[in-house]
């Protein structure tokens, strides 16, 4: 007779376990993913209550002094709502400024589009290496009068209200400022899916700007003081680039100045989108992002990628039946739908003029950021390969340049007045009043 084997200890119960490491190894992929996107979703609201108490206290301030300024708006073809984009740069609430409207050639400004009170400026030919609106905004500046301080910048897709110059002009006063900047609100009529979408999209940028320095610019809502403007170099940056703000924000930082946030220039941009137009767009300024400041790039596709993979584990955890993933998920979206409430709330406080379209629309700012997030990781996917862009009817290839001429230290005698017009130069200059101003 087979004499029976003594039952080891323990034995049954890890026969039993068989399958215990494969349930141990999902359970640890599934937080190796949820963990971090959980833990990155919470830290995001860091600095919230802060930056809200920046944008009040923004808004409230009152200017000690408003030097005179020169507004400048590139132009090409006829934007959605051009002539009201224009009309409403000529009734800006300031006590001295000029609007000074530049373009390659009179046939890229529409008819009947002029404001009653601008000087155009024509830049014609130029440097085939520098992007065409870059052209346009270096020969504005020669043309802009000698008396004005400021110089703003706007582009023509935006309207103002009619703080906006006053609010860029603010910071410029304080210390260790080299330049100010707003930012583009989308506010879309009609408000179709993808317009909303966009500005959902586009409020993340809107979100990052804060108290202190910032780490860019936008060019449709930045001022900068024109001695400082050739003091810091801006003029040789932007020899061969494509991006005019990038290159202005590595001039200011280059010279070891700040960029200051004025959330009282928002800039309410009205037009529509396609998908096909508003993914094209996308891509485009994530490329530009990827090549001007590539470390401000990486850090948002690491982020975007732990924050959807994050997403997906849980989601399909919690189609499995998972009642800890159901929240795991609701742990991960709810910080970032609460912080895209807060920027339309902050958003709406900088823009009382669109109050109702706020009413309307802001909740698409926390419901959609879910679905926002895996647009930027696509996008931020398909702006990896190459340097290529198309803009306004022209291919350009960005890239990164280093400025060829002498730059003063910001801590030098500033310039008096701009450089005068060099001999040859194409750029005309017309007035659409009756005379020239000093």
């Amino acid at each position: 007779m087979k004499k029976k084997r003594p039952k080891e200890p323990g034995r049954g119960r890890l026969r039993a376990c068989a399958t215990c490491p494969g349930i141990l190894d999902s359970v640890f992929w599934y937080w190796f993913f949820a963990a971090p996107a959980i833990l990155l979703a919470l830290l995001s609201l860091r600095g919230e209550r802060k930056r809200a108490a920046y944008v009040e206290r923004r808004l409230n301030e009152q200017a000690a002094e408003l030097p005179p300024a020169s507004v400048i708006v590139p132009v090409k073809g006829a934007d959605e709502g051009l002539q009201e984009n224009l009309a409403a740069l000529a009734a800006l609430d300031y006590p001295d400024y000029e609007l000074i409207i530049c373009a390659h050639s009179a046939d890229q400004i529409p008819p009947l589009m002029l404001a009653g009170h601008c000087k155009v400026v024509l830049a014609g030919n130029g440097d085939e290496e520098t992007g065409e609106k870059v052209q346009n905004l270096l020969a504005a500046v020669r043309a802009t009068r000698k008396r004005s301080r400021i110089l703003a910048f706007a582009d023509s897709d935006g309207r103002p209200t009619r703080r906006w110059l006053r609010a860029l002009a603010v910071p410029l006063a304080e210390s260790g400022v080299g330049a100010s900047t707003g930012f583009r609100w989308f506010t879309p009529v009609p408000p179709s899916f993808w317009s909303l979408m966009r500005g959902v999209f586009d409020a993340v940028g809107e979100g990052r700007l804060a108290e202190g320095d910032n780490s860019f610019a936008w060019g449709g809502a930045m001022a900068i003081h024109k001695d400082l403007f050739y003091d810091v170099g801006v003029p040789e940056y932007w020899k061969g680039a494509v991006s005019d703000d990038c290159e202005l924000a590595r001039a200011v930082h280059a010279a070891g100045l700040r960029i200051a946030y004025a959330p009282g220039a928002l800039t309410p941009c009205l037009d529509s989108a396609t998908m096909r137009g508003f993914l094209r767009w996308a891509r485009r300024q994530l490329t530009i992002i990827r090549v001007y400041q590539p470390g401000l790039w990486w850090g948002a596709l690491g982020a975007h990628f732990l924050y959807c993979s994050g997403m997906a584990a849980s989601a399909i955890a919690s189609i499995q039946g998972s009642r800890l993933a159901e929240w795991a998920l609701i742990a991960q979206l709810s910080p970032g739908m609460l912080k895209g409430l807060n920027r339309a709330v902050l958003a709406k406080a900088a823009l009382p003029e669109h109050e109702a379209w706020f009413k309307r629309h802001s909740w698409v700012h926390a419901i959609w950021t879910p679905l926002a997030a895996w647009i930027w990781l696509g996008e931020l996917a398909a702006s990896g390969f190459g340097n290529t862009i198309h803009w306004r009817g022209k291919t350009y290839r960005v890239r990164r340049t280093e400025p060829k001429g002498k730059i003063k230290s910001h801590s030098q005698a500033a310039f008096k007045a701009a450089p005068k017009k060099s001999e040859g130069e194409s750029a005309e200059t017309r007035e659409t009043i009756a005379g020239s101003e000093p």
